[in-house]
């Protein structure tokens, strides 16, 4: 039955679905107990923590996994898989000395980690114990190794090598540590060498024979430096006033291309402007020969039309002329016929009023009568035919003028045409002359202009020498002209009477005796003009002294010119003057000798003695 109680053994047990009840929460009790053991020493590995169970059932290494934990009988050591960075700074008095005994500061960062293997975690937890987990105290541990590896290498490399070639230096101490590592169960990933300078002079030791070695090389070489940096500034910058200079000429050359560019633009638009303007005159040219050829049209067409006018106006004179003289005739002939009619009515009334005086009276006056209309009727064919004949003749007079007038105004329209035609090829003829006189005018300022250009460039580069050379050059082309003219007035000399030649002392032997010294009344004529050349070139002095007397300045180039000018200028004068008169005695004041000059127009002229 349900619920019924079963005493087995003297043990009440329920039975039935009681007895299973209890069986299930006993399992339920169990099995939360074991849960909570387990949390509570079951321990698990991760990605970041490996450990080692050490105790009871021997050595376990746990990489994955995990396992049970009893104290007492379990220990377990944690061992960190994550990369640590093991920071290695050598500096200062601690500086690696390399192959040429320099000291060098060096900051290696060594990257480090236990290696993924049971038997590397079993070194790890059995070399390094907790100090995988605490960074500062593995650096501790290792430094050594790494500081030994540091200084074994750099001392195989000089400070330039190791500067230069860091990568074999890096592999170098990562090959020399590596082996030291794996003895802890750890691998090196890298090495890397984050800072390399030279170790500051004061911290070398003179005392010391490393750094003694090293202080006269860093001696040598930055004094070395210090020569070529300052050769090297030295040449920087003479090479900087070197380009200043080639830059300054550069902008003279380009200020002075800018100026001839300018100059050329300005040139360039005053000749434009000069042919536009004369493109304008030339239009404005065109342009009044045009007007003035319509003009001459016009008036002739106006002359043509003030013909044709007054010959209409004369056709209708002499139309109404005729019109005129046709009523004047047919109203005289009207006249005549009524005084006819008036005459026969009174000649009507007279024979009615003497039909009662006598019937003799009335064959008189039939015979009177027939008379007067025999004498009227010619007298009226005459008047008629008169009036015809001065009618044809004022026609053919008015037909003649017509014919005149006509032939007059065709004359002087064909020759209006003409006049106008002439004047149109003279007007064309004259501006095409300008035309072209303008053109050749324009070509000749052009040419003249660009040498005028080139003559002042030239001159403007001229130098002193060059100069002084064209001025001598230029003295000596006028030199003959200005010695021509200024000896032109003595063309006017008739004769020159030499009255005593003795007062050049270099004539004669300088006693006065004038026939030992060729200058007596006996000498030549050549003789004495060679001889008074030569008194002249002796005298020079004298001759200079004399010259200023006179005006010409002989110290300087212009001064010589200057009066040159002015003997030109008195020979020129003296050309148109009349001749000069006869010279009084000059005495010289040298000698005491007496020159008589006598200047004739017209005369022979000679050498007296």
């Amino acid at each position: 039955m349900d619920g019924e109680i079963v005493e087995i053994g003297g043990i009440v047990v329920p039975s039935g679905p009681a007895l299973v009840g209890m069986f299930v929460g006993g399992f339920l009790v169990l099995l939360l107990v074991f849960v909570l053991l387990a949390a509570r020493f079951y321990h698990r590995a991760t990605k970041e923590v490996a450990f080692v169970r050490t105790g009871m059932g021997g050595e376990k290494v746990i990489l994955d996994g995990g396992c049970i934990k009893l104290p007492v009988f379990h220990e377990i050591i944690p061992v960190n898989m994550r990369t640590l960075r093991l920071q290695v700074d050598r500096k200062n008095e601690e500086g690696l000395i390399t192959a040429d005994r320099m000291r060098v500061d060096v900051t290696a960062e060594f990257y480090v980690r236990v290696k993924t293997s049971t038997e590397a975690i079993a070194k790890a937890a059995q070399t390094l114990g907790n100090r995988t987990l605490e960074t500062q105290h593995l650096k501790e541990l290792l430094q050594g190794k790494f500081v030994d590896a540091l200084r074994s290498v750099a001392a195989g490399l000089s400070m330039e090598q190791l500067h230069e070639q860091r990568s074999d230096f890096v592999q170098s101490v990562q090959q020399s540590v590596s082996e030291d590592l794996l003895k802890n169960g750890l691998e090196l990933e890298s090495v890397s060498l984050t800072a390399l300078d030279q170790t500051a002079r004061q911290y070398f030791k003179e005392d010391n024979a490393f750094d003694a070695q090293g202080l006269a090389k860093l001696t040598q070489i930055t004094e070395a430096k210090k020569e070529e940096r300052n050769r090297i500034e030295q040449e920087a910058r003479i090479l900087i006033e070197t380009k200043n200079l080639e830059a300054e000429k550069q902008s003279l050359h380009i200020k002075r291309d800018e100026e001839f560019a300018r100059m050329s633009q300005r040139q360039e638009v005053e000749v434009a402007r000069a042919q536009q303007e004369a493109e304008i005159a030339k239009e404005q040219a065109n342009r009044r020969r045009e007007a003035e050829h319509a003009r001459i049209v016009a008036e002739q067409q106006v002359k043509e039309s003030n013909i044709g006018a007054n010959r209409a106006v004369r056709e209708q004179e002499i139309q109404a002329a005729q019109q005129v003289e046709q009523a004047r005739i047919h109203s005289e002939q009207t006249l005549e016929i009524s005084k006819q009619a008036a005459a026969i009515a009174v000649a009507r009334k007279s024979e009615e009023k003497s039909k009662a005086e006598a019937e003799a009276a009335v064959a008189r006056a039939l015979m009177v009568k027939q008379e007067e209309e025999v004498v009227t009727v010619r007298e009226t064919a005459v008047a008629t035919r008169l009036k015809e004949i001065q009618l044809i003749k004022a026609r053919e007079e008015a037909e003649q003028k017509a014919i005149d007038v006509t032939v007059r105004a065709t004359a002087e329209r064909e020759a209006a045409k003409d006049r106008a035609d002439a004047e149109l090829t003279e007007a064309r003829a004259q501006a095409e002359r300008i035309r072209l006189v303008a053109e050749a005018d324009q070509k000749r300022l052009e040419v003249e202009a660009f040498g005028e250009k080139a003559i002042n460039e030239a001159k403007n580069i001229l130098s002193g020498e060059i100069i002084r050379f064209e001025l001598r050059k230029l003295i000596a082309q006028l030199a003959p002209e200005v010695v021509a003219a200024s000896v032109k007035p003595m063309e006017k000399i008739d004769s020159i009477r030499i009255i005593q030649a003795n007062g050049f002392g270099g004539l004669g032997d300088g006693s006065g005796n004038a026939a030992a010294g060729q200058n007596g009344a006996g000498a030549t004529l050549p003789n004495q003009v060679v001889q008074a050349a030569l008194g002249y070139r002796m005298n020079l002095p004298l001759v200079e002294a004399l010259l200023k007397e006179v005006g010409l300045e002989t110290s300087s180039v212009e001064g010589l010119l200057g009066g040159l000018g002015s003997a030109m200028r008195s020979g020129e004068a003296a050309e148109g003057a009349s001749p000069a008169p006869e010279a009084g005695p000059v005495e010289n004041a040298s000698s005491g000798a007496v020159t008589t000059t006598r200047a004739t127009a017209g005369d022979d002229a000679g050498l007296g003695s």
